[in-house]
């Protein structure tokens, strides 16, 4: 069922420890297919070396596993929330990378201070508010989508590629698994880069937006024009 799905999603979660996105088990990468309904995503605490697209596992999106011998990943009531919210999300990358973890313990938004932010992030990539007692209490790794869907209510979702989950780490999805590790990949380092500048100079807040709307739009905007046409 879903085998190419399953080779795609199997092989970006085998990416993550290779460009250096996480350490042990600590992440996991899901896809969505809206033809069937179906989600998959990693085994939970399987290591990276041992995943093969059969050990993928599928759920519905009440998260009831439909194929697949294992567990399905701790996260996966987190993702199905977010499929369940926003239909345009292909698939999802959850990490613990350091710099953007840095910036989700510290409970603050990435402010966007330069063209290498902008080519991928429309602005601040936001950081949701810490989850109550209640809601780590019971059904918190639901909630922990929910607190992130919250993040988002007063944003425009479909141009919105990433949240970190204060005290936690980052969430950032894209059409595909490929382009979803490629995504977080880039939060990564210009979290990095954003930690260094503000160092150098604390006052920094944030770039041109003129610049900022430029780089954003030649890649992501209506009249695109960044890379080859039909690539």
């Amino acid at each position: 069922m879903l085998y190419q799905l399953r080779k795609q999603v199997c092989t970006a979660n085998r990416l993550l420890p290779q460009v250096g996105l996480v350490i042990l088990t600590w992440g996991n990468v899901s896809a969505y297919d809206p033809e069937s309904g179906l989600m998959i995503i990693k085994p939970s605490g399987v290591a990276y070396e041992q995943l093969t697209p059969e050990n993928m596992v599928i759920v519905d999106l009440d998260g009831t596993v439909v194929e697949g011998d294992l567990k399905p990943s701790s996260d996966t009531a987190t993702h199905l929330e977010l499929y369940r919210n926003f239909p345009h999300i292909g698939s999802i990358v959850h990490t613990h990378s350091r710099w953007a973890t840095i910036w989700a313990q510290l409970g603050e938004s990435i402010p966007p201070l330069g063209t290498t932010h902008a080519d991928d992030f429309q602005g601040s990539i936001p950081c949701t508010r810490a989850m109550r007692s209640e809601e780590v209490d019971s059904d918190y790794e639901k909630n922990t989508g929910r607190v992130i869907v919250e993040a988002l209510s007063t944003l425009n979702a479909e141009k919105e590629f990433a949240v970190l989950v204060r005290e936690h780490g980052p969430f950032v999805w894209e059409r595909t698994p490929q382009k979803a590790v490629e995504k977080a990949m880039v939060l990564e380092e210009v979290a990095m880069m954003a930690w260094h500048c503000l160092m150098h100079n604390p006052e920094l807040k944030s770039m041109s937006p003129a610049l900022l709307n430029k780089h954003f739009n030649r890649k992501h905007g209506e009249n695109a024009y960044y890379g080859q046409s039909g690539k």
